[in-house]
């Protein structure tokens, strides 16, 4: 009896070492758990009202934008890597640009370039100076800056000439201040609060504006948001222009009324006896 007991253990030792010997050929289960991966980054920006009031004395105001980044790398924003660019667009209109030569020494409107959906104003403030945010290419491809916005032509405009008369109708618009920039208008006021600056011009039109914040990381643009702000005109003059448009043809008696009632009191204040 004793005999076959050992027989037993020896046989169950011998086994136990088998297996151990075996284990290390066996694939092993590793539990790993799943990667999270960082949200991209976001922007968004906000005004402290929708809709700017004015009258005919204005000589031009700046507009303050407020804006957050989301989901940022702190070392990234620690080193300065990102950057904003906010733009104000004015309403689109069409644009007749002429161009005027000199024929039998008197000057003339010779030649003529119609371009579409040209915003009437353009603001853009930004962090740094353009070279510094992103590339030229980019630039263009986001129609981004008053040298890169894509002026459509119209249809059965000659292309012969189509960069001279771009040049030319945004020369004129800086010249009137209705495009302009502020480099260095955009600041951060933590790492992911921003405040931008634009100007708006003494001439800015009325009408539906839209606002813009671009957000560049290491050069590379990320992500767009925008917002809309409402520029109309107060006191008499848009009543005028109200009542011009609700009353027309009423308008149109009381203009005429004004304009005889005007040449009667001249010809008797300037009546010669």
């Amino acid at each position: 009896m004793k005999a076959i007991l050992l027989l037993l253990a020896a046989t169950g030792l011998w086994s136990s070492a088998a297996s151990a010997q075996d284990a290390p050929n066996q694939p092993e289960t590793v539990q790993t758990q799943p990667v999270q991966t960082q949200a991209a980054e976001n922007i968004q920006i906000g005004l402290s009202t929708d809709r700017i009031a004015i009258t005919s004395d204005f000589s031009g105001a700046d507009l303050t934008i407020f804006g957050a980044l989301d989901n940022i790398d702190p070392l990234l924003a620690r080193q300065g890597r990102y950057d904003v660019i906010v733009a104000l667009e004015g309403p689109t209109r069409p644009v007749v640009v002429w161009r005027k030569d000199r024929i039998l020494g008197v000057w003339t409107n010779t030649q003529s370039a119609t371009f579409v959906n040209v915003p009437v104003s353009y603001s853009v403030a930004t962090t740094r100076v353009y070279q510094d945010v992103t590339s030229p290419e980019s630039y263009r491809q986001l129609s981004l800056g008053p040298d890169n916005i894509y002026l459509a032509p119209a249809e059965g405009t000659s292309p012969a000439t189509l960069d001279e008369f771009r040049a030319a109708l945004r020369e004129r618009k800086k010249a009137t201040g209705l495009f302009n920039e502020r480099i260095g208008g955009v600041h951060f006021l933590s790492q992911n609060l921003f405040r931008a600056t634009v100007a708006l011009a003494p001439n800015v039109p009325v009408g539906t504006h839209r606002a813009r914040a671009f957000l560049f990381r290491n050069g590379a643009f990320i992500r767009e948001s925008s917002t809309t702000l409402s520029i109309q005109k107060a006191g008499f003059e848009q009543s005028i222009f109200e009542a011009a448009h609700d009353y027309s043809f009423f308008y149109g008696l009381f203009a005429v009324g004004l304009a005889v009632l005007t040449g009667w009191a001249g010809s008797i204040v300037f009546r010669r006896e």
